[in-house]
């Protein structure tokens, strides 16, 4: 078995037994010499009756062929399970599900394979566990839920309120085995699985893969946070799509798949957009995305840009600082010692650090200005460092991935709970989980160049049980915030047209093209 799940054929290569495989239904895939072949499960028999004796079955494989052998019962009618749901029942707590928890519930219930891909804010949690709830009544199965640690807290709530048992897992450590009873795997923050060649993706797949596996519906706000459709194609494999069975086709047919030559060698090169129309149809069966704008009645969110002006002294400073990064760029590249977008993302991130920097007196004239009005306040930022000066200038609360899990929902509640108008937080510690409804603005001392990222943040804010309208305020400074902007919105376009309800024109450049078109003009 290979990490992901797959039944591996290795073999010193002869062309008979070669021949034999490529006839073998389910199709499998050569992966070159050195890895030998790959089937599905469902090969398995075929497998048997072509190879015979002549290959050793490893245990491992032998497990999973019996449990594929003796299949469970098949699982009731789609209109029983509704039935068993109870949809419209008060749950515990005294909360009603929302009518499109409840839609989406019945959505997954028809579904074996899915993905739940709602905004942020909408109850994608409490839409999965209604949809379990009725499989646990109806087929007796387990649920198994895979979700950052930081949320485990929520979703034991939100069982808790339905009377649902869970078994919760964290993606840092998954199990290779799900019980022999059946299950049904939801998988929280599913974009977390969108390299395929990870170690946690693999683990993902072979949980998804496995023979007693009843249904598996993946949630995530942001299916594909890069605006790339090679991200997809994890969570493809994951519900047993059929563009998911020829990873080099959907590479070629969605990516722009080519080979290309660097440093003397030919490089796959499958980061690209193509055909993203068709994609669109092709997936939308087994996408749900529902926008907040036309499900709930919030208060607007606005968007405000902001652009700092330096003080004399400060241009200075700042322009110095960066024209020392610009000019050992440009020498490198003369030199023919830039090869790669990774330094480019060295470079530019180098930028915005500066600017993150020579922004803070802007940032925190504007903080004051709010807390003289008691307006609540949370700041975001890629870098601990600017975040801990305002801190320690104006008070409030810290949220980064420093500090223990504990001391975060301490952070959080305090914020909520109206003890503390400010909130400082990392995108990566305060884009994930936690609701912060409370705030009146949020400021984004800059921006990440993933779209997801940047909704993940506004929309920990953007929630059920705002009062007011919310106020996003973007701080630009310099051509560094300008590229990465232009990322952003470039990557939007691409998520927009494959799950959005607009059609749009794509025309994208690689991050080190675009960097040195703006080094070379700066």
């Amino acid at each position: 078995m290979t990490s992901g799940g797959l039944i591996k054929v290795s073999f010193p290569f002869d062309a008979v037994t070669h021949a034999q495989l490529r006839r073998i239904r389910p199709r499998g895939y050569w992966r070159g010499s050195r890895v030998g072949w790959e089937f599905p499960l469902a090969a398995a028999n075929s497998l048997q009756n072509y190879l015979g004796n002549r290959f050793v079955v490893e245990e491992e494989l032998t497990n999973w062929l019996s449990l594929f052998n003796h299949p469970l019962p098949p699982l009731p009618r789609h209109r029983f399970l509704i039935s068993e749901g109870d949809l419209d029942k008060e749950l515990l707590d005294g909360r009603h599900p929302l009518s499109h928890q409840r839609v989406g519930a019945r959505w997954l219930l028809a579904r074996r394979g899915a993905v739940l891909a709602d905004e942020m804010g909408l109850g994608k949690t409490l839409t999965a566990l209604l949809a379990a709830r009725a499989m646990v009544r109806a087929a007796n199965v387990k649920v198994m839920v895979i979700a950052p640690v930081g949320l485990h807290n929520h979703w034991l709530y939100e069982a808790k309120a339905l009377g649902l048992s869970i078994h919760l897992q964290s993606w840092a450590k998954l199990p290779k085995e799900l019980p022999k009873a059946g299950t049904v795997l939801i998988v929280d923050e599913a974009h977390f699985a969108q390299n395929i060649k990870a170690k946690r993706t693999q683990a993902m797949l072979r949980l998804a893969r496995h023979p007693r596996l009843r249904a598996i519906w993946l949630i995530t706000g942001t299916p594909f946070k890069n605006g790339r459709p090679s991200q997809l194609f994890p969570l493809l494999a994951a519900i047993d799509h059929p563009l998911a069975r020829d990873q080099v086709n959907y590479e070629k047919s969605f990516c722009n798949g080519h080979w290309v030559e660097k440093q003397g060698r030919q490089v796959w090169d499958c980061l690209g957009v193509s055909n993203l129309s068709i994609l669109r149809q092709l997936i939308r069966p087994l996408f749900l995305s529902r926008r907040k704008q036309y499900i709930l009645d919030l208060p607007p969110k606005y968007r405000f840009d902001h652009k700092v002006v330096l003080t004399d002294s400060q241009a200075l400073g700042f322009d110095h600082r960066i024209d020392l990064v610009i000019d050992d760029y440009r020498r490198r590249v003369q030199e023919g010692l830039v090869s790669s977008d990774a330094e480019s993302l060295a470079i530019l991130t180098s930028l915005r650090r500066i600017g993150s920097e020579f922004k803070l007196p802007a940032v925190k004239k504007f903080l004051e200005d709010r807390l003289r009005k008691s307006e609540a306040v949370v700041i975001f930022s890629n870098f601990v460092e600017p975040l801990e000066l305002l801190q320690s200038s104006l008070g409030g609360e810290l949220l980064t991935g420093r500090q223990k899990l504990v001391e975060r929902e301490e952070a959080v509640n305090n914020f909520q709970g109206g003890s503390s108008s400010l909130l400082f937080a990392t995108f990566a510690a305060g884009g994930l989980g936690f609701t912060l409804h409370k705030a009146r603005h949020v400021v984004l001392l800059e921006r990440p160049w993933s779209p997801g990222d940047v909704l993940q943040a506004e929309d920990r804010c953007h929630r059920i049980g705002m009062d007011s309208a919310l106020n996003i305020h973007w701080f630009k400074l310099g051509f560094a915030d300008q590229l990465v902007d232009a990322l952003v919105s470039t990557k939007n376009d691409t998520i927009e047209v494959l799950l959005g309800h607009d059609k749009l024109r794509i025309k994208r450049q690689s991050l080190a093209k675009m960097l040195l078109s703006c080094v070379q003009d700066a």
